[in-house]
């Protein structure tokens, strides 16, 4: 009796095995692994800036600091000192990708960030999707941060994606990997051509992706820093009403939510974008870390508290 079930998940075992590694080897042969693993294009950014700012970015999930390479070269040449670190498992191979952790990712930036806030304590944080959610969990722990500002932060999560994540053991069985239906994330057709994400991941990456969101969540209240929020209308991961409500968690006494009606979740590199680096640029530039050497310039940010604009 047990052996036709033996034999039945031995075989759903294998085929299973098989369109694992037919997945693994089509990405690998759509975006080689460089030197030390790491495919060309997806290793961290550092920019020496000429003036006394500086800025830590960080990237989203299942993507690299190439979306936030635009933006980093924009704010270089207005003296910003400049790091964007490549989180763990990203920018590899799948099989990379599917080691990864959330504790390992949020560990990562905090070290990261400790490093770099060493040499650079004026430094302001920018987070990108996840990497927003993620500035959010550091942002809760630095009262002393200048300025944060979180594009198209990932802090909230579809019913439907959260609860998969809560049998992602089960899906596992069935689906080794997933679409991940980004097709919508960037407008514009040449970024989407040259995007270097997995465009995929597995049942499990998708229970780590939730942990980040409700520790954001749970972050957020704690938030003190001057906070700028950019949001698309047109955001395919986050409804407008769900990022309203993720605005309304944020603690800070001095926020503010642009909305724009020009790309789709991945701001950076989509449509508009030149208006979203100079709302990143004048909000950091707007708010160094001496409150005294802000003047004029930071009293009047700090009259935009609250506030929601239209982009």
């Amino acid at each position: 009796m047990l052996f036709p079930i033996f034999a039945a998940l031995a075989v759903a075992a294998g085929a299973r095995t098989i369109a694992a590694r037919r997945r693994e080897r089509a990405f690998a042969r759509r975006l080689p692994s460089g030197a030390g693993g790491v495919i060309p294009g997806a290793e961290p950014i550092d920019l020496a800036g000429d003036g006394p700012q500086a800025v830590f970015m960080i990237h989203g999930f299942g993507d690299t600091p190439q979306t936030l390479a635009e933006l980093a070269r924009y704010l270089n040449a207005r003296g910003f000192t400049v790091r964007v670190p490549l989180l763990p498992g990203h920018g590899r191979s799948l099989p990379d990708f599917a080691r990864s952790r959330a504790d390992e990712w949020i560990d990562h930036v905090r070290g990261e960030l400790a490093r770099f806030r060493e040499r650079h304590p004026n430094a302001g944080l920018v987070g990108l999707s996840m990497g927003g959610a993620l500035a959010a969990v550091l942002a809760a722990e630095l009262p002393d941060l200048p300025a944060l500002a979180l594009v198209s932060p990932y802090v909230s999560m579809p019913t439907t994606i959260r609860n998969l994540a809560r049998v992602h053991s089960l899906v596992t069985l069935g689906a080794p990997y997933l679409s991940g239906g980004g097709e919508r994330s960037i407008h514009d057709a040449a970024e989407k051509a040259r995007n270097l994400g997995y465009g995929c991941c597995t049942p499990r990456l998708v229970a780590e992706l939730a942990e980040v969101v409700a520790r954001a969540r749970r972050a957020l209240p704690a938030v003190v820093a001057p906070t700028l929020v950019v949001q698309s209308r047109a955001d395919n991961r986050i409804p407008p009403e769900a990022a309203e409500r993720a605005f309304a968690l944020v603690g800070a006494p001095e926020k503010r939510l642009v909305w724009t009606d020009l790309g789709g979740h991945v701001l950076t590199v989509d449509h508009g974008r030149e208006r979203v680096f100079e709302l990143v640029e004048g909000w950091l530039a707007g708010h160094p870390r001496d409150a005294a050497a802000a003047g004029d310039a930071g009293r009047g940010a700090a009259a935009l508290g609250g506030e929601r604009a239209s982009a």
